[in-house]
């Protein structure tokens, strides 16, 4: 139950995003639409009685993994263009720091776990892919919110934070235990996550709006 009601969040939120929000955001309504896509099928393969079960869930593996995979790439390079580089560089050394150690090891932990269950050698490198991926939009969400420190993207990070964590426990659930809470706590993270994803998408950015370091300073 917790999984069909978790592969079918996003899809809503999409028609919900398309229906009552007037502005859209292309790379955001991207980001939605392979999602989606990527939930409704896994949704569609888990419920139907079909041949050759094994062969359809490693087609979804591989294709549902990579639309996932494309779809974080969209939402990072949406928060990515609203930043400035220089300004990140010039401002934010130590954090840059920190959070390039913490992403290494936390991929680097992500893949351990993995790794044991993986049955092809492609397995590990898309395994990998996701987990950079999924490391690099927490870490730009954390950068646009230092930079930007308004409304929508504290939203954007709490957004990016939960779906991390529902990630994580997701990998807790496959690879480690097996336990209904846990597949739960996943499923309450990220729809706790498209919410908060869904409310920044309502909010726009103002122009100029960034924190004048020289003047704190």
């Amino acid at each position: 139950m917790a999984y069909n009601f978790n592969s079918v969040i996003v899809p809503l939120i999409t028609l919900t995003y398309i229906f009552f929000i007037k502005k859209k955001r292309t790379l955001f309504f991207l980001f939605l639409i392979f999602y989606s896509i990527s939930d409704l099928m896994g949704l569609i393969i888990s419920n139907l009685h079909i041949n050759e079960p094994e062969k359809w869930y490693s087609l979804h593996y591989y294709i549902g993994n990579s639309l996932y995979i494309l779809a974080y790439v969209f939402l990072v390079i949406k928060i990515i263009k609203s930043l400035n580089f220089i300004h990140v560089i010039k401002n934010f050394k130590i954090h840059l720091l920190v959070l390039s150690i913490l992403n290494v090891y936390l991929v680097y932990v992500l893949q351990v776990i993995i790794n044991p269950n993986l049955i092809m050698e492609g397995d590990y490198y898309l395994e990998l892919m996701y987990n950079i991926v999924l490391v690099l939009l927490l870490s730009v969400a954390l950068l646009n919110y230092f930079y930007r420190d308004n409304k929508k993207s504290l939203y954007l990070f709490i957004g990016s934070l939960l779906i991390v964590f529902s990630e994580v426990i997701d990998v807790a659930y496959l690879y480690i235990t097996q336990k209904s809470l846990l597949n739960v706590l996943g499923t309450t993270l990220a729809l706790g996550a498209f919410y908060f994803f869904y409310q920044q998408s309502k909010l726009f950015n103002k122009k100029n709006e960034v924190k004048n370091y020289m003047l704190l300073e």
